[in-house]
């Protein structure tokens, strides 16, 4: 697979401080800013290319002066993940049911290392891949949260319970309200997509199913936003 061009200041200063970063390429006007030393520090390559050039690069005149290099980003087995998970107390990990738009995923890895998420599950077809707008969106947080990929999210949830996790969805249909539930344990939760939600097969499995109250007219949120309010509120119910 070819690499990867990850735009945006933000974005390319966490590719350079997580080691991702082969090279940086960078407006001639920006050659003194903290993201070029910070490359330069780092002894990442720095170029320092026109806007024209840039732009070509970056497939787009929205880059924010910077292009970082960076090789694909890699997914862990299931297996992988929850070896991961054995030496901490009361890990959070995120599955996502039907993801499909790059810009919801790029937000939910925001939000999920702004929020202490210990990994994200999600399945190897029918979800948007790990991708340069992913990137851009994530500001970076792609570089610091493991995903896993999964062939049958059933399974994985199998899986997940023989280790130890509860399993709590996110959806509409529910009765009870997500601060209702006690975290401080092993939990995996899952969020669908905003258009069809997590499909019946999944929620069969779940131990819980919660919402979110609320009070205006529209009955739904962006899935981004939702997984931002459920990861924001578990924080603070595990506190």
């Amino acid at each position: 697979m070819k690499d990867y061009c990850v735009t945006g200041r933000n974005a390319c200063r966490e590719m350079i401080r997580s080691k991702r970063a082969k090279s940086l390429h960078a407006l001639l006007r920006l050659s003194s800013d903290p993201v070029v030393g910070l490359a330069r520090q780092a002894g990442i390559p720095v170029f320092l290319v026109t806007d024209e050039k840039l732009s070509s690069m970056a497939k787009t005149s929205s880059h924010q002066g910077f292009v970082a290099v960076v090789e694909p980003f890699e997914t862990l087995s299931l297996k992988e993940l929850l070896a991961k998970t054995k030496s901490l107390q009361n890990p959070l990990l995120l599955m996502l049911d039907g993801i499909e738009d790059p810009n919801n995923l790029g937000a939910i890895l925001r939000s999920a290392d702004a929020f202490g998420v210990n990994g994200i599950i999600m399945k190897k077809r029918g979800e948007v891949p790990l991708n340069e707008t992913v990137a851009r969106v994530s500001t970076g947080a792609i570089a610091y949260v493991n995903v896993a990929t999964v062939s049958n999210l059933s399974q994985a949830i199998s899986e997940c319970k023989d280790s130890g996790f509860w399993i709590v969805s996110s959806d509409g249909s529910a009765t009870e309200s997500y601060d209702g539930i006690d975290y401080n344990c092993p939990i995996v939760l899952v969020v669908g997509s905003e258009g069809f939600g997590i499909s019946k097969n999944v929620l069969s499995h779940s131990d819980f199913i919660v919402k979110i109250p609320m009070v205006g007219h529209v009955n739904s949120l962006n899935a981004s936003v939702a997984t931002g309010i459920l990861l924001a509120g578990i924080a603070l119910l595990r506190q």
